[in-house]
C-alpha cells in the first residue's frame, strides 16, 4: 500500500485554512515529498508522518508558493537526526536556487544530492520517478511515480527448480545466490510481473498535448484546479494555470482511475461550489483539502479514503 497525505492545497498564498502546495508519499516507511510551500511542517506535525524519513523532495518549480518552506523544513529534518543523504529533484536552475536558499541553513548534518531536469530516476529498485515539462512563466515540470510491485511467491516453480527451502526467503528479496555449488537466481521462485501503482502530480501548467499520454492510467492523478469556473479562463490562459475542466478533460483523455483536484487560487474561498464544472467531464472527481490521506492499494486498480480523512484536521 501507498500512503499519500495532502499536506496543502492552495495557491498564490496561504488561508487560514488552506496553505501551500505540497503532497508527500510514505511507501514501506520511506517518504517522497512533492512541493514545499509555507504550512509543509505543520501539516506533516499535525498528520504525525514524522520528518525525519523523507528520503526525496521533488521540486515543480521555483516559484514562492511551492518552495518557501525547503528551507525551514530542511532544518528540522537536521534536528531530528538525520544524518543519511537527501535527493532533491528540480527543474532547471534548482541547483541555484538550492544553494540561495540554504544561505540561511548553512550547515546541516546531512549532505543533499541535486539533480536538475531529469528525464527519469529509479529509486532503490521500488519507485520510478519520471518527469515531463510543463507550460508555466518559469522552468516547472511535472511528476510521474509508479511504485513497482514485487512478483508472487510460486511455490510450484521453486519446487520445480528444486530451490532448497533455506534460500526461498532470499531469492523471494532479489538476491541472487551460490549454494552447493549451484547458483540460484530470484526468477526460480518468482511468478510473473504484477501491476503497480501510479501517481501523476501536475501542476501550474496550461494544459500541453503530451500529458496526456504521460499520466496515462494514473491511479490517481493530483491537478492543479486554480480556477474553478470557465469563466476564468482568459485568468488562466494570462496566469499560465489552468480551470477545473480543463484537469478534468486530461483526466479523462489520459484515461485515469480517479482526479483529484488542488492549488486553488485565494479568490476560490470554497472550491466545492465549482466541482460540477469537472464532475460533468470527469466523473471520478474529488476535492482536495489540507491532510486529505488517501490510501492506494495494490489489490486493485483503485484506491480508498482512509478512515477518518474524510474532514480536515
Amino acid at each position: 500500500m501507498v500512503d499519500i497525505a495532502l499536506l496543502g492545497c492552495g495557491g498564490g498564498m496561504p488561508m487560514p485554512e488552506r496553505f501551500l502546495s505540497s503532497l508527500l508519499i510514505n511507501f514501506k516507511g520511506k517518504k517522497i515529498l512533492i512541493d514545499c510551500g509555507e504550512g509543509t511542517q505543520v501539516s506533516m506535525k499535525m498528520l504525525g508522518w514524522g520528518f525525519k524519513s523523507i528520503d526525496v523532495i521533488c521540486i515543480t518549480h521555483a516559484h514562492g508558493d511551492h518552495i518557501v518552506g525547503l528551507p525551514g523544513l530542511l532544518a528540522t529534518i537536521g534536528n531530528s537526526g538525520r544524518t543519511e543523504p537527501i535527493t532533491i529533484i528540480g527543474p532547471e536552475g534548482i541547483e541555484n536556487i538550492i544553494k540561495g536558499l540554504r544561505v540561511i541553513v548553512p550547515y546541516l548534518p546531512y549532505e543533499i544530492n541535486i539533480i536538475e531536469s531529469p528525464k527519469r530516476i529509479v529509486e532503490e529498485d521500488d519507485i520510478i520517478i519520471s518527469t515531463i515539462e510543463l507550460d508555466h512563466s518559469s522552468p516547472c515540470i511535472g511528476y510521474s511515480f509508479y511504485i513497482k510491485r514485487k512478483p508472487k511467491f510460486d511455490v510450484e516453480m521453486a519446487n520445480s527448480n528444486m530451490v532448497p527451502k533455506i534460500l526461498w526467503s532470499r531469492l523471494q528479496k532479489g538476491e541472487n545466490i551460490n549454494y552447493k555449488n549451484r547458483e540460484y537466481k530470484p526468477e526460480m521462485v518468482l511468478g510473473s510481473e504484477r501491476k503497480g501503482i501510479k501517481l501523476s502530480f501536475i501542476t501550474d501548467t496550461r494544459p500541453t498535448d503530451k500529458i496526456p499520454q504521460f499520466i496515462f492510467h494514473s491511479d490517481l492523478f493530483i491537478c492543479e484546479g486554480t480556477y474553478g469556473n470557465d469563466s476564468d479562463i482568459e485568468k488562466a490562459e494570462k496566469n499560465k494555470h489552468m480551470t477545473f475542466s480543463e484537469a478534468a478533460k486530461l483526466a479523462l483523455e489520459g484515461d485515469v482511475h480517479e482526479l483529484l483536484l488542488t492549488h486553488f487560487s485565494p479568490a476560490m474561498t470554497d472550491p466545492e461550489l465549482y466541482k460540477i464544472n469537472a464532475v460533468n467531464i470527469f466523473q471520478n472527481t474529488i476535492i482536495g483539502r489540507d491532510r486529505l490521506v488517501k490510501i492506494l492499494s495494490f489489490n486493485d486498480d483503485t484506491c480508498r479514503m482512509l478512515p477518518g480523512s474524510t474532514r480536515n484536521m
